[in-house]
């Protein structure tokens, strides 16, 4: 069996950026540091993780309107320029933005496929196409991002687990069921409602005031999912303490258009993918050689090109 590799790409291209000086150029001065640097993460993991196939997974949509609907703040904070009825634009670091195409050029010259939807975030593709590996018995899954968000799609019987990037690079971590039973206490298919009840600031999600880590985590081991909890919150005799139970009926509205907001694909459909590591031909080599020297990418490419053949079957 094999084992596919799903790239949370911008969390991926943005660490790069960060993780390499900008002073970094082209040729013709261009910043290249995240492309450079996208490389060298893209060497290492397929180095280290041996997959079979790898892919691309993009943000067609970066901050879905059907997610700011439910969660009005859903990543506000993010926003450089609102688009009505369009995409908004996110606001990215100046040397960042030319980046971002040359990436997308560049990974469709070394084969490994982009994936995105309409209204759909990088997360949403990868959940859809992790599941779709798991109910197909495709064989295992690594997820790479530094998004606990996706901690929800861990699955042990289904061979998902995350390598999980927020640590660096050099620091990696494997996460698996126990993995976060040790972190949270609860189980990975509680993690959304645990993720509601908490907050977090970064996707400008409020979370229920009052309510930390370790209540959510406690309520979710009690009863076992937020449906549960909202009964029990609604119910005066119940053995939930008054002051908790006042809490999450202040929230309850919010919880309940939290959690769908924080699930991870459901509303994506996908056509086939197919991300198997494949042998370039001498024309796209030339083609990858070409756009190396003319991006000064150097050494970052040799190695992802040496990665990449050593993985074909």
């Amino acid at each position: 069996m094999g084992r596919t590799m799903l790239l949370d790409t911008a969390s991926l291209y943005f660490r790069a950026f960060y993780g390499v000086p900008e002073s970094v150029t082209s040729p013709d001065g261009m910043p290249v540091n995240g492309i450079r640097g996208l490389l060298d993460i893209i060497a290492k993991l397929v180095t280290e993780y041996e997959p079979t196939a790898l892919v691309a997974c993009w943000d067609d949509d970066w901050r879905p309107r059907w997610r700011v609907e439910l969660i009005p703040s859903y990543k506000a904070h993010r926003v450089a320029e609102a688009v009505p009825g369009g995409v908004d634009v996110e606001d990215t670091p100046e040397g960042l933005v030319p980046q971002v195409p040359v990436i997308r050029e560049l990974l469709g010259l070394l084969g490994i496929p982009i994936v995105g939807a309409e209204q759909a975030e990088a997360d949403d593709v990868i959940a859809c196409l992790a599941r779709r590996a798991a109910d197909r018995s495709e064989g295992s899954v690594d997820v790479v991002t530094g998004d606990r968000d996706l901690f929800q799609l861990v699955d042990d019987d289904a061979g998902v687990r995350i390598v999980y990037t927020a640590r660096g690079m050099s620091k990696l971590e494997i996460v698996t069921n126990a993995v976060v039973e040790a972190k949270y206490g609860i189980s990975p298919r509680q993690y959304a409602a645990f993720a509601a009840m908490r907050g977090d600031p970064s996707d400008g999600l409020p979370g229920v005031a009052g309510v930390g880590e370790k209540t959510a985590a406690g309520l979710l081991r009690e009863y076992g999912d937020l449906n549960e909890i909202l009964t029990a919150a609604g119910d005066a005799g119940s053995a939930m303490a008054a002051g908790v139970r006042a809490k999450l009926a202040a929230s309850a509205e919010y919880l309940e258009r939290a959690v769908p907001a924080i699930a991870v694909g459901e509303r994506v459909q996908l056509p086939p993918v197919d991300g198997t590591i494949r042998a370039l031909d001498a024309a796209r080599k030339a083609s990858v050689r070409e756009f190396g020297e003319r991006y000064g990418l150097g050494g970052p490419l040799d190695r992802a090109l040496k990665a990449l053949a050593a993985r074909v079957a």
